[in-house]
């Protein structure tokens, strides 16, 4: 790939960083306060994002700033991005350990209307819309298919405030 985002092997690759380089274009004039610094990691390689996802500020995550790593395919906007959250976070669709998110639309439901943004407000979206029929974390999942609602708000405040911080990127 050549330093300005385009080139690449076939014409699959090369639509793919013209929609990236558009993408980025469009990122650096964003006014979200949801979702921060959307950009590539490097110049050089428009396949690897980072953005900060600052959730609502009456959420269950008050407020915290959660980095997300953006892995795009050579077959975007055809195949979704893989996202992961860099931050940990208590969520029952967000695994602990690897920070995996389980999301339709990053799977199934993906549609090449998508872009990286949006992909990044579902994200924020799912935050304060759990899905604990489809857990990667079951601890968190369990809290709310009990009906504990106090214990899994407060293990998100908890581990916000240890991990997300409330003070901005």
């Amino acid at each position: 790939m050549n330093r300005d985002g385009t080139g690449g092997s076939g014409s699959a690759a090369t639509g793919s960083m013209r929609r990236l380089a558009h993408e980025r274009k469009a990122a650096e004039q964003l006014d979200d306060e949801h979702v921060l610094n959307l950009r590539p990691i490097s110049d050089d390689d428009l396949q690897s994002w980072r953005a900060i996802l600052h959730a609502p500020v009456d959420g269950m995550y008050k407020g915290g700033y959660f980095e997300v790593h953006i892995q795009v395919p050579e077959t975007y906007p055809m195949k979704p991005p893989t996202m992961h959250f860099r931050t940990r976070i208590f969520h029952p669709n967000v695994h602990w350990k690897t920070g995996e998110i389980c999301l339709d639309v990053l799977k199934t439901q993906w549609s090449p209307a998508w872009s990286l943004h949006s992909a990044c407000t579902a994200v924020v979206a799912l935050l304060d819309s759990p899905e604990a029929d489809s857990p990667l974390n079951v601890d968190a999942a369990n809290l709310l298919r009990t009906g504990d609602d106090i214990a899994y708000r407060s293990m998100c405040a908890m581990y916000t405030r240890l991990y997300a911080g409330t003070t901005g990127p």
